[in-house]
């Protein structure tokens, strides 16, 4: 194969776990598992400065010559295919697609809450504004708002959000029935989620819910002691014991895997693999576990000290999520989840979540921002569900911000999975919708890197499961 350039390393991402070897093309999102032979060619290969040639010769004197040529030649064809070293046009030809349609709203029904929780992004409830409840009105405004904003798109959704939304539980049925009648009325499909803390979960919302096809995301951090120590009740109570015998009572009732718990963990427990393990051994199998995110000075907040551990539970967390599969107890991690065959459209790869554009979050009043997480800061108001979006300016800066209008995400391996990372992070500590949040970005990577691995020992599996030809 004729090359007169060196080979562009830049354009792969190449890393090991355990005995398995593995690269990314980053364009094509295409991933290949080596052997170690294989591996140390494209080892060689890099250290010549890409140039095949001089890899070729100097790796004579390390591998024989029939096999040096066998990995060679699958190089070459997969190079021929696009399939390893492609580049792409889509930075050059890129932009933002310009039909204003809002596909999604995060519903503050609820601007109170039953808990006092330490690190509550909300203020515990009223990010920093009233204590107060959406009423029916409002709410039914915004469903009208969505459904007219949304244009042409056909799946919308809605999530009922807090503080506690559960604590507006009668709004939220009669929101509930609206946009059911709604979605039939315009031909749209809604999706409706609730966000809550499980503790007022009783058996009757439980099976009103369910009957509705409404999905709960449940907040739980894990282990009753890191539970308690970060989720009291208002008189300081720990809360654990009622909200794990209220999503437990719902796994009971569920009609199919239409939920996830989604904790939160912080300094106080950086051996959160335990908490993930704690969950799943109760029944929890869908689970998601977040990184707290807060400002350094507070003692629960993640330090740039604290990543080597933080890795290596992410690496103890993928070793006891193969073992779990293995063993014929599966159960998803949420940041493990990978879909190498048919991931996002190349939009969503870019900008993200759409927050700001396609994603609004609404207050109990009616105001429109970019997501729950710059709620009430009037600065980032981009109008009203009654009179509709007005800071178009605002607007465009979200829509702006995708991955190749961030230095630092340009030249990431990651950058066609995490879409350039949270903008809300990103503005907390930068002030800065186009420079990522630093210690989030390394938690991605990490993550991106095990649950690739995943994927590769999960098809490795069933490769050796199939029968073999006699």
């Amino acid at each position: 194969m004729a090359k007169t350039q060196p080979y562009d390393f830049s354009l792969l991402h190449k890393f090991a776990i355990e005995d398995t070897y593995i690269v990314l093309d980053i364009n094509s999102g295409i991933v290949h598992s080596l052997s170690k032979e294989a591996w140390d060619f494209l080892e060689g290969w890099e250290q010549a400065g890409g140039d095949l040639e001089q890899a070729t010769a100097l790796l004579q004197t390390t591998l024989p010559l029939g096999e040096l040529e066998e990995i060679r030649k699958s190089f070459e064809e997969l190079i021929a295919t696009g399939a390893l070293f492609s580049s792409s046009t889509v930075e050059e030809n890129y932009a933002p697609r310009d039909e204003q349609i809002v596909k999604a709203l995060c519903l503050h029904v609820a601007h109170d809450c039953n808990l006092r929780c330490k690190y509550c992004f909300a203020g515990t409830g009223p990010f920093g504004a009233d204590r107060s409840l959406m009423d029916l009105a409002t709410g039914q405004k915004a469903l009208d708002f969505l459904f007219a904003a949304s244009g042409p798109r056909r799946h919308v959704e809605v999530d009922y959000f807090g503080g506690e939304p559960l604590l507006n539980f009668n709004v939220v049925k009669e929101l509930i029935k609206y946009g059911k009648e709604k979605a039939r009325e315009t031909g749209k499909i809604l999706k409706q989620t609730l966000t809550t803390n499980a503790v007022l979960l009783t058996p009757e919302i439980i099976d009103y819910l369910n009957q509705e096809d409404v999905q709960l995301i449940l907040s739980i951090d894990g282990r009753p002691q890191v539970h308690d120590q970060m989720r009291p009740f208002i008189s300081g109570k720990g809360s654990f014991a009622l909200v794990d015998q209220r999503i437990r009572e719902y796994l009971s009732r569920q009609k199919a895997d239409t939920y996830y718990v989604r904790g939160t963990y912080t300094h106080f427990n950086l051996d959160f693999c335990e908490d993930v393990l704690y969950l799943v051994d109760r029944g929890m199998k869908r689970v998601s576990l977040e990184p707290v995110v807060a400002s350094p000075e507070q003692d629960y907040a993640l330090q740039e000290e604290d990543l080597p551990v933080l890795k290596e539970q992410y690496a103890r967390l993928a070793e006891k999520w193969l073992q779990y599969y293995r063993e014929g107890k599966p159960f998803q991690f949420f940041h493990f989840n990978i879909d190498l065959n048919k991931g996002p459209c190349l939009l969503k790869r870019l900008s993200g979540c759409g927050a700001g554009n396609e994603y609004l979050a609404v207050s109990p009043l009616g105001d429109l921002y970019p997501c729950h997480q710059f709620m009430e800061n009037k600065a980032f108001c981009l109008g009203n569900v009654f009179t509709g979006i007005q800071n178009q300016a605002l607007r465009e800066d979200f829509r702006q911000a995708h991955v190749f209008n961030k230095p630092e995400c340009r030249g990431c391996w990651a950058r066609f999975f995490c879409s350039g990372g949270c903008h809300a992070n990103a503005y907390h500590f930068h002030r800065d919708l186009r420079k990522p949040y630093e210690l989030g970005c390394e938690l991605q990577k990490t993550r991106l890197e095990y649950g690739i691995y995943l994927q590769v020992k999960v098809w490795t599996d069933r490769q050796q499961e199939q029968p073999q030809e006699a």
